[in-house]
């Protein structure tokens, strides 16, 4: 039991699908960057720990102005006390997280005071402060720590790493989730109706084609992802036409054959050669019709085995002629030859060549009337040898000319089945032809009846000849 596919849901499936992984994918590269952009930040919080590196806090530049107007840190206790017009680190609570040493490590102010009884004493740290040197004109005049206590201060110290980090977060969150929209637009769509489409052709709708959109790889894409599904489509009403032809083409000789077999065991036919006979007859259409069916198929899938030879094709053409010649005086129509001198010979399997002139005149004397003419001759063309047989018959309307080359391919009317034959002799001859590197066509008289003809390259040492003879004229 088969399930049937919705278009429309099975693409909305897959873009949802295609949308998540490029999402993830995207949500990936965002992670990653911002584990690299903290573990940044961690490393410049180590440095700025250890007093190498980072920003101060702006009581910092302050006592290192205090110093460069006395000369020294003495009074230093001043700076501490509280004044409204000083932001921040200038009052005496955020003082209270702050020490002061100088150049030689001794305390001057612990923790915003001059009377601890840690000042005049080496400073004994405690692991937890932050250390920022302090300098005057490129000498070092002291360090001021910056204790864990006071959370304010540490805020200021390091918002100017943190922001940024969580900035450049969340635009780059944002930029992805813009990117993923614009690539779901541009890319994931187009992907999500090829897949769906694919998904339709794989359960039997060759009818499928998708939308060609989407920047120039996906339209490409999509083009040749509709002209596969259009071959297959060909390929499929192909099949199915050549099943349908071939049943048809077995039907008549079989009809036949079992009507004669069934009314002589019936005793309704006597058992005598003029009974007997039309079924024998009817054998043959079959084995030719199942030879031409598997010589076709050699040759469309060049499996069919050539032996190329120095061929004349005046002289092909002249056996072919002589062959017909008992047939075309039995329908009253004559046969005659036009065949120019001086051709040069040509590579080519002599049988499967005199194959093809024997299913040109073949056909051209079928459908050629009473009194009718049948020409077949040969020149020389910039290609190589030509060979053509033409004939006073009806012609073919010229929207059927295209078809002519077909398997079995009967034009309406002046050209159907009564005349005769499976409609295979043509095909046959194109593919013996294209397969030994020839041409092969067909084209309407002004004067009225069809002209088929083939060229086959010409010998190179002939060739090569002509082209010295041309020079020395």
């Amino acid at each position: 039991m088969t399930t049937e596919l919705d278009p429309q849901r099975s693409a909305d499936q897959i873009r949802r699908r295609l949308f998540g992984l490029l999402m993830q994918a995207f949500g990936i590269v965002v992670a990653v960057t911002v584990v690299v952009l903290l573990g940044l930040l961690a490393a410049l919080l180590g440095a700025v720990a250890n007093g190498s590196f980072g920003p101060r806090p702006p009581v910092a530049r302050q006592l290192e102005a205090y110093y460069l107007g006395r000369g020294s840190w003495e009074g230093v206790k001043a700076v501490t006390a509280p004044d409204p017009e000083r932001p921040n680190f200038n009052n005496p609570n955020d003082w209270s997280s702050l020490t002061l040493l100088d150049a030689g490590g001794r305390v001057l102010l612990y923790q915003g005071s001059a009377t601890a009884d840690e000042v005049g004493r080496p400073f004994a740290p405690d692991g937890h402060g932050i250390r920022f040197p302090l300098s005057a004109k490129g000498t070092a005049i002291g360090t001021l720590v910056l204790h864990g206590g006071n959370w304010a201060g540490r805020v200021g110290v390091f918002s100017g790493l943190l922001i940024p980090v969580l900035v450049i977060s969340f635009f780059t969150g944002l930029l992805t989730l813009l990117i993923g929209f614009l690539l779901a637009r541009r890319v994931v769509t187009p992907l999500a109706d090829v897949a769906a489409a694919a998904q339709r052709v794989a359960a039997g709708d060759l009818t499928a084609r998708v939308q060609v959109r989407g920047p120039g790889d996906l339209r490409s894409l999509s083009d040749s992802f509709n002209r596969m599904a259009g071959a297959l489509e060909s390929s499929d009403q192909q099949r199915r036409a050549l099943l349908a032809d071939i049943a048809h083409e077995l039907r008549t000789p079989l009809t036949i054959i079992r009507g004669k077999l069934e009314g002589m065991l019936d005793g309704v036919y006597p058992a005598d050669e003029a009974h007997v006979a039309p079924v024998l007859e009817e054998s043959y259409v079959l084995e030719r019709l199942v030879e031409d069916l598997r010589t076709l198929t050699l040759a469309e899938t060049r499996q069919l085995h050539f032996d190329p030879q120095p061929v004349s094709l005046n002289e092909l053409a002249e056996r072919a002629a002589g062959l017909f010649e008992a047939e075309a005086a039995e329908r009253g129509i004559g046969l005659t030859t036009a065949l120019a001198a001086g051709l040069p010979e040509v590579q080519a399997d002599a049988q499967r060549v005199g194959q093809v002139i024997g299913n040109l005149l073949s056909n051209a004397l079928r459908y050629a009337p009473a009194q009718g003419q049948v020409t077949i001759s040969t020149r020389r063309t910039d290609e190589g040898v030509e060979v053509a047989v033409s004939d006073t018959g009806p012609g073919v309307a010229a929207e059927d000319l295209p078809h002519l080359f077909d398997r079995f391919w009967r034009g309406e009317k002046s050209r159907n089945r009564a005349m005769g034959g499976a409609g295979l002799g043509l095909a046959i001859a194109r593919q013996l032809i294209e397969a030994q590197g020839g041409q092969i066509a067909a084209e309407n008289r002004a004067e009225g009846g069809l002209r088929l003809a083939f060229v086959l390259p010409g010998g190179g040492e002939s060739q090569a000849s002509r082209a010295r003879a041309d020079n020395a004229a």
